[in-house]
């Protein structure tokens, strides 16, 4: 199972982009990576509260988890410390036993000069995963969050 971490600085307060992590129309414009589309299908933004989105590949080259072009993924919201931090445990809905398995997303806000440092940490991504592409779709929907709340 692997691991990524991630930071950034965003030129936005904490409580600002704590209400984009669990707004979810917020979250279907950021927490999508460059070439993908989002569809949120259920959002319940609350300690044990469920959520299940779709994530699809613009161009018709792309490879989805789920389906041919298609990232779906559940979870629930484990634990949420307002303005400070959301932890999440999602699982992608295939078939693929190299794609099979809990993961944990840990998102830690600190005040930091002129805005707020984001640390995201992803834990036990499958085999199926590798690291590298999963920091490189987290280091987008980042910059898409970034661009979201310092837009205002």
């Amino acid at each position: 199972m692997g691991s990524t971490r991630i930071s950034r600085r965003v030129s936005a307060p904490r409580a600002a982009v704590y209400r984009a992590l669990l707004d979810s129309r917020a979250v279907a414009t950021w927490m999508v990576p460059t070439g993908m589309s989002s569809q949120v299908h259920a959002f319940d933004a609350r300690e044990g509260g469920s959520f299940r989105i779709s994530l699809t590949y613009d161009a018709p080259t792309g490879t989805g988890k789920t389906t041919a072009q298609t990232d779906t993924f559940h979870g629930r919201f484990v634990k949420l410390v307002k303005n400070e931090q959301v932890v999440e445990v999602v699982e992608f809905e295939t078939t693929d036993p190299a794609l099979q398995g809990e993961m944990t997303i840990t998102i830690a806000l600190i005040d930091a000069d002129g805005g707020t440092d984001l640390v995201a940490v992803h834990d036990g991504l499958p085999p199926g995963v590798p690291a590298a592409d999963n920091e490189a779709g987290w280091r987008s929907s980042l910059a898409k969050l970034a661009a979201l709340v310092e837009a205002g």
